[in-house]
């Protein structure tokens, strides 16, 4: 019965970690997904784990984090597209095109908009408008509900004119 306890009280400190965070009380948040990856390191905990830290402006530690996360599943996507993300807040964008790639091909990944948005972000940046929109249009294929993504089409095809 011990062994089950294991995993068990690692989701409760999840949980409660992602709670804390809702409520930011990114702290506590830090401290309940530490205790879960102290129990069972998941790539999930890890990317919470650095989420956090993304909150608290230390994208370098969030990247570190999003690293670990891959090491313990490479197949999970979201620290491929949160590492893209990270390297886009700090400016890094050619950084973060690889980063964002890998998040497309993912085999365990669901938001897969997300990817696609960020890299348009990245061709904004690098006044690639007509490869910006190309991104925006495969977030939307994806995702016919995302409002940002929409949003940021209209932009972009007024930027054209």
């Amino acid at each position: 019965m011990a062994e089950d306890r294991g995993p068990e009280q690692a989701l409760s400190y999840f949980q409660k970690g992602y709670e804390a965070q809702m409520q930011g009380d990114l702290d506590a948040a830090i401290e309940f997904y530490t205790k879960s990856i102290e129990i069972i390191p998941t790539a999930e905990a890890h990317t919470f784990r650095a989420w956090a830290y993304s909150f608290q402006g230390d994208y370098e530690r969030a990247i570190a984090e999003c690293h670990r996360a891959i090491e313990v599943d490479p197949d999970f996507g979201n620290p491929y597209n949160d590492i893209g993300a990270y390297l886009i807040e700090l400016g890094r964008h050619g950084e973060a095109i690889p980063w964002l790639q890998k998040a497309m091909t993912a085999r365990r990944y669901e938001p897969r908009h997300y990817p696609h948005f960020n890299l348009s972000r990245v061709y904004v940046k690098q006044w690639k408008i007509q490869e910006a929109i190309r991104e925006v249009k495969a977030a939307l294929e994806l995702e016919p509900g995302y409002v940002l993504a929409r949003k940021e089409l209209h932009r972009l095809l007024g930027m054209l004119n």
